[in-house]
């Protein structure tokens, strides 16, 4: 099995205004399973790029350990990269975002990376506004080490191995609200036509802006009694929008007053859940934001779509009041003013 991409594209894709094709923006082969949510997500993140006209020298990418981990290798080949340890990553991002902050940093973390051994850090990184894309591809489960359940498997799920789960799980959508992040949107990695312009519109986003993925692992936790698996997810996705359907069958449409719920069957028997929020939801306000997603929680609904944002953020920089030059343009000149500036200094600190 090869990991590298055939060189031959067709001559006429189409191109972005900087000039560059889609597989401009594309990474290696995937070495994950087939079928895995992941590879979804790496897609979207390649469309989203595309889109934008983001130059790919103009962004880094990082990522802990975890399946999630390793989809970096899989998009933006041509873009800055930088694989840390469990759960370190925002320390790294964290690190290069005040060295130069002209970068556009995107962040890729897993389930367990940042809600077990990474929770520390994922929660510093919101209360600082980290100027970023923070991506959590959550399947519930350890998948590099065969399937056990992660801090985000739903309580009472079942495993592969047939054991329930006896724990509350972590809601990192809801935890990112309350700790004050000022961009958290929620999606299904089956669901492109959503999630790629939530990716574009983090990307736009001045501060910290967290994306939770649900990403079914199809080795591991895809099975009947997983709240993780794709046919549970279908069957209990509750959209911030409408959302519409065209397949390659007849066109499934629907039609529904504002604050009801409709389910609507799909071409292969299942059936997803849809709710076009009432005329007082605001995207604006953090607590119409909890509600939305506790209520969701409540009936076992999956909330998918943009749940707050905050337009007018003060990222680290601004918090820190640093330079507008980034730390690694700055001459020695610069750092090091002297012997009098130090003096200057010192007298501040008594």
């Amino acid at each position: 099995m090869t990991y590298i991409r055939p060189k031959f594209r067709h001559p006429e894709l189409p191109k972005n205004k900087l000039g560059y094709s889609i597989n401009y923006y594309e990474g290696a082969l995937s070495t994950l399973c087939a079928g895995c949510g992941h590879d979804s997500i790496s897609a979207s993140v390649v469309q989203a790029a595309f889109e934008l006209n983001i130059e790919p020298h103009k962004l880094a990418k990082l990522s802990g350990i975890g399946c999630s981990s390793k989809t970096p290798a899989y998009f933006l080949s041509n873009s800055h990269g930088f694989n840390s340890v469990h759960g370190r990553m925002p320390s790294v991002a964290t690190g290069a975002n005040l060295a130069n902050k002209d970068l556009i940093y995107f962040g890729v973390s897993g389930d367990g990376d940042s809600a077990s051994i990474g929770m520390g850090q994922f929660i510093h990184a919101i209360r600082r506004n980290l100027n970023m894309v923070y991506i959590v591809m959550n399947n519930g489960c350890y998948g590099l080490t065969k399937g056990q359940d992660s801090a985000t498997a739903d309580h009472g799920s079942k495993n592969k191995s047939g054991h329930l789960n006896v724990y509350e799980s972590i809601d990192l959508a809801s935890l990112a609200i309350e700790m004050g992040a000022s961009f958290v949107a929620q999606s299904f990695s089956g669901d492109k036509k959503q999630l790629v312009p939530l990716i574009k519109s983090a990307m736009n986003h001045h501060g910290f802006a967290f994306i939770n993925v649900i990403s079914p692992c199809v080795t591991f936790n895809n099975n009947l009694g997983s709240t993780k698996s794709y046919d549970y997810v279908r069957q209990h996705v509750e959209a911030t929008s409408t959302i519409d359907f065209v397949p390659e069958m007849t066109e499934i449409t629907t039609s529904y007053s504002e604050g009801d719920s409709q389910q609507v069957k799909m071409h292969d028997g299942s059936y997803i859940n849809l709710h076009k929020l009432d005329t007082n939801w605001n995207p604006l306000d953090r607590h119409s934001a909890m509600n939305a997603v506790l209520n969701a929680k409540l009936k076992n609904e999956i909330l998918t779509g943009l749940l707050y944002i905050e337009n007018d953020s003060t990222d680290l920089h601004q918090l820190l009041e640093t330079v507008d030059t980034p730390l690694n343009k700055l001459t020695e000149l610069e750092l090091c003013p002297g012997a009098d500036a130090l003096v200057d200094i010192n007298k501040g600190l008594r």
